[in-house]
């Protein structure tokens, strides 16, 4: 730290308790200073010599025939003061960033100008300011840290806009000319480098472009605000360092490093921080992570920020969301718990960032000199962003399908933004559909038909159809499209151009329906659309199965090996099954949307789940409950 001494007298001052100080002179003192508490027993001339207002003070308590001065509102109060008497005497003193504008605000109080005497207390301390402290980066902090206690003065004598520009100029100093020890990663770098005989010193390093950021997190919010906004303005200190910059700031200020714990005393402190944050905000995208953003959302949402400033943050993250993870997307709502029937987590603002995010691919709507048109541009959004935004929602969705208050709407919507993101598994999506399923056992067959169009069994793995196959909670139309289509599939791996089918399946396949239009007319036991919604159970699951497996061999449909068994129940499970799969109404269904070698999204292929061939519902039977076909 530097410092400057000032005359060259030894220092008198004496102390006579708390209140008390005098100079120990053989001349008796002749006027008595009253500051704030303390009394300060002096002598007119040598104060006089320097003070312009000293010199009206006494004038005026002369008048009176008072020997005492009350001076209740010197900035810096009595220790201020003390020094610029200690000045007028000629005594030393010593000046330093801790002292250096109390003093010059209090020398500015008393009107210590050059027109008083030259070489005043004011202009020395001007020309240790220019000349030493605003050069040095730890003095100008230090400086800048106590003007705050003395304004409004100090902001009139311009000591604090100095100070800022010291310190943001210093900030933007190029690396190669920061020779000195800097804070930044000191204690760290010492530690990594005790055992390594070639290191000599942090001097020795490498400066890092962002060595001023931990010091500036020693400032208060405002002052903070006004240095970076300096820094800012100058343009030479790249988007990335200032967004280092506001992300060490917002974890060494707010609560929990940035977890959206805000106490509740301190709210509107930490909501001015938030706010300050996002204001200062580099506008390109990239400058900080997605994960920062959502971690000062969370905090904004907790703290109660205003609409526009958590409205910024959902703009910004929906720019960068494919850099998301699953755990920062989960943002509490802010009464978790509180109430009953709330959701666990604020789904709302997730889809406002996934409409932020899908945005980015649609036409702009320009407005110019009253004429609106439409500007078509291609979508910007990379097919790699979407496929990880698309996962990023599948394992979002998994998690907050476990929330037993989650609407079934937000779900689906939920789903539905990403449904044009082509990708190549929907095992994600299936999981969260199964979870759903799980958590919410009440549903109903509609809403379960809803649930399960979302996703396309053509593009379950081996594994996610092992798992369907035997899944109790899904609609029988779902079990018999995977085991179907993991039919197609085992067929195409073997070399076959198409599985071994029965003719009833070929023809829906082809397009002939003539034959077994005729046979569903006459057959009075035709399952209804209820049947196909409803949940299968396992023994049905087990007869469907082995029903499916008798077609990969290539033999007829038979259920003849379920029946031997002798159990009545069983075989009435497999006959049902049969009847089933050999019904065309039933792969009409199925087959109706079927397209070759087409990479459909999960909102296209959900439409072959319920769809149904209207020539075919023409002839339908009457709608009947669920029964066994014998």
């Amino acid at each position: 730290m530097k410092f400057m001494k000032l005359g060259s007298k030894p220092d008198t001052f004496q102390i006579d308790g708390n209140n008390i100080r005098y100079v120990a002179s053989e001349l008796a003192t002749d006027v008595v200073v009253q500051v704030g508490d303390v009394k300060f027993y002096l002598h007119k001339f040598p104060l006089l010599s320097k003070s312009a207002r000293l010199q009206k003070l006494v004038s005026s308590s002369n008048e009176g025939n008072s020997d005492e001065i009350n001076i209740h509102d010197i900035p810096g109060g009595p220790t201020a003061f003390e020094i610029c008497a200690k000045f007028c005497y000629g005594m030393t003193v010593t000046l330093n960033a801790y002292n250096v504008i109390a003093t010059r605000c209090a020398a500015e109080y008393l009107q210590m100008h050059e027109a008083i005497e030259k070489g005043n207390l004011i202009y020395k301390i001007d020309v240790f300011l220019n000349s030493s402290l605003f050069r040095s980066w730890k003095d100008s902090i230090i400086v800048l840290q106590t003007s705050k206690s003395l304004l409004p003065l100090s902001e009139e004598l311009k000591l604090i806009t100095h100070c800022i520009e010291a310190v943001a100029s210093r900030a933007s100093v190029d690396v190669s000319k920061v020779d000195w020890s800097y804070t930044y990663n000191r204690k760290k770098l010492v530690e990594e480098n005790l055992t390594d005989p070639s290191w000599h010193g942090v001097r020795t390093r490498e400066v890092p472009s962002d060595w001023w950021v931990e010091d500036l997190c020693e400032l208060e919010i405002d002052m903070y605000k006004r240095v970076m906004t300096a820094i800012k303005n100058k343009g030479i200190v790249s988007n990335e360092v200032v967004g280092e910059a506001l992300k060490a700031y917002a974890y060494g200020k707010l609560p929990g490093s940035g977890k959206n714990v805000v106490p509740q005393n301190d709210v509107s402190k930490f909501r001015s921080i938030l706010d300050t944050i996002v204001w200062l905000l580099p506008q390109e995208k990239g400058c900080v992570s997605c994960s920062f953003l959502l971690k000062l959302l969370k905090a904004a949402i907790s703290a109660n920020s205003a609409e526009s400033v958590k409205m910024e943050l959902v703009k910004r993250i929906g720019q960068q969301l494919e850099e998301a993870s699953v755990s920062d997307l989960l943002i509490r709502a802010c009464d978790a718990g509180v109430e009953e029937g709330m959701m666990m987590y604020d789904v709302n603002v997730v889809k406002k960032i996934l409409e932020e995010f899908t945005m980015a691919d649609k036409n702009e709507i320009e407005e110019n000199g009253g004429e609106i048109k439409e500007i078509r541009r291609p979508g910007i959004l990379s097919e790699a962003s979407k496929l990880m935004v698309a996962k990023i929602v599948d394992g979002y969705l998994v998690e907050i399908a476990k929330d037993p208050n989650l609407p079934l709407s937000l779900f689906i919507g939920i789903s539905e933004m990403v449904s044009g993101f082509s990708r190549p598994a929907h095992d994600g999506l299936y999981r969260a559909i199964d979870t759903y399923l799980k958590e919410h056992p009440g549903i109903g067959k509609s809403d379960r038909k809803k649930i399960c169009k979302l996703m396309d069994c053509k593009k379950l793995s081996a594994d996610a159809c092992m798992h369907a196959v035997q899944n109790e909670r899904l609609p029988l139309r779902v079990v018999v499209q995977v085991l179907f289509f993991e039919q197609v599939r085992a067929a195409a791996s073997s070399g076959s151009s198409t599985p071994d089918l029965p003719k009833a399946i070929k023809d829906l396949n082809s397009g002939s329906y003539g034959s077994s239009r005729s046979a569903t007319t006459t057959n009075t036991n035709t399952n209804t659309d209820e049947d196909w919604d409803a949940v299968a159970s396992a023994e049905e699951l087990r007869a469907l199965r082995g029903e499916l497996a008798a077609l990969r061999l290539g033999n007829e449909v038979v259920g003849g090996g379920e029946s031997r068994s002798g159990n009545s129940e069983r075989g009435a499970a497999v006959s049902k099954m049969k009847g089933l799969i050999m019904s065309r109404r039933i792969f009409s269904k199925i087959w109706s949307n079927k397209a070759p070698a087409v990479e459909n999204s999960g909102s296209d292929s959900s439409e072959s789940l319920g769809s149904t061939n209207q020539d075919e519902a023409k002839c339908t039977p009457t709608r009947r409950g669920r029964h066994s076909v014998s």
